[in-house]
């Protein structure tokens, strides 16, 4: 059951919370983490379910902030849902109207737990500098999703001018599987590796791909267009032959050494709930994605066209 509060403020609601805790014979102490979501109403509902869905694994309070900009007088109204069908944490859903809009941090600032860390979250659009923003100013773990957006491009160039500890893109969450996947295949003996080739639909997750294989293989990266569905395939070159691992239907993936399949991984595309989930079960930075994001070239970010056929006709011969 939700409660609702209309034209209230943040005293009321930290009391409406307390409340229901006590009738329900639930308590704060297994609380994790306040995880405070800022999102328009296009984009909260489905934001809010993969948070609450998450809250089995990481129980925490959840605090939907909603700006609704308008004219006339401040007013905050609230939902609140604590241990029932929405989750076993707390949701509280606050939809700040008018000119409150414009001070999130001071509705959401009482009701963050005591001694509990802070990550904060922008489904869609989000502002340049996270670690300046007011929200983001309380958050030890700032999340965007550079992929929400059709201008990704000048996303990337926007969050490494504004980087900052603590702050990670879903983008390079939806990476972990093919890192797994990439570390797994390299377990096991090669030769050694002279270049790749990463193939992929425009999305932000490809030139990020590109730059941590750069980074860890220590070998030139070519990125090229395909139809995806997003990355679909990586070829890593050594002096012994290809490697390659090649998902044609974003779900199971065929790793080949010199054309000959060895072995299939599951490699699925993974939802915004399981993503967010990852990011929930690690509160300290993300070292490695800042210093992939560190290492990114702004000018590399689209794939490549010099040689393209050349790589496609390297591809099917190998």
């Amino acid at each position: 059951m939700t409660l609702r509060l209309e034209s209230t403020n943040a005293s009321d609601i930290a009391s409406a919370i307390s409340a229901e805790r006590h009738r329900k014979g639930a308590t704060a102490t297994g609380m994790v983490m306040t995880l405070v979501i800022v999102a328009d109403e296009e984009y909260q509902a489905d934001a809010t379910q993969a948070a609450a869905s998450s809250a089995g694994d990481h129980p925490c309070r959840i605090l939907t902030v909603i700006p609704r900009p308008g004219r006339g007088e401040p007013q905050l109204d609230a939902g609140i849902s604590v241990g029932d069908s929405e989750g076993p944490g707390e949701l509280v859903r606050l939809r700040l109207r008018n000119s409150l809009a414009e001070h999130p941090a001071s509705v959401v600032l009482p009701l963050l737990l005591s001694d509990t860390p802070v990550v904060a979250w922008w489904p869609a659009g989000h502002p340049a500098d996270l670690a300046t923003d007011p929200i983001g100013r309380l958050a030890s773990r700032r999340i965007v999703d550079t992929t929400s957006t059709d201008a990704f491009v000048s996303a990337l160039i926007e969050r490494k001018a504004h980087l900052a500890t603590g702050d990670t893109d879903l983008s390079w969450t939806r990476l972990t599987p093919w890192r797994a996947a990439l570390a797994a295949t390299l377990d096991q003996p090669y030769e050694p590796i002279t270049e790749a080739v990463v193939y992929s639909e425009a999305i932000p997750a490809a030139p990020l791909m590109r730059t941590w294989l750069e980074w860890r293989l220590g070998v030139p990266v070519t990125y090229l267009d395909s139809e995806g569905p997003a990355i679909n395939q990586i070829i890593l070159r050594t002096t012994g032959g290809a490697i390659t691992i090649t998902r044609p239907t974003g779900h199971m993936a065929t790793v080949e050494r010199n054309g000959i399949a060895v072995k299939e991984l599951f490699l699925p595309r993974r939802s915004v709930k399981d993503l967010i989930s990852e990011e929930l079960s690690r509160l300290d930075p993300d070292d490695t994605y800042e210093e992939t994001m560190s290492r990114l070239d702004i000018t590399r970010l689209e794939p490549d066209d010099d040689d393209a056929a050349e790589h496609e006709d390297d591809a099917a011969t190998e």
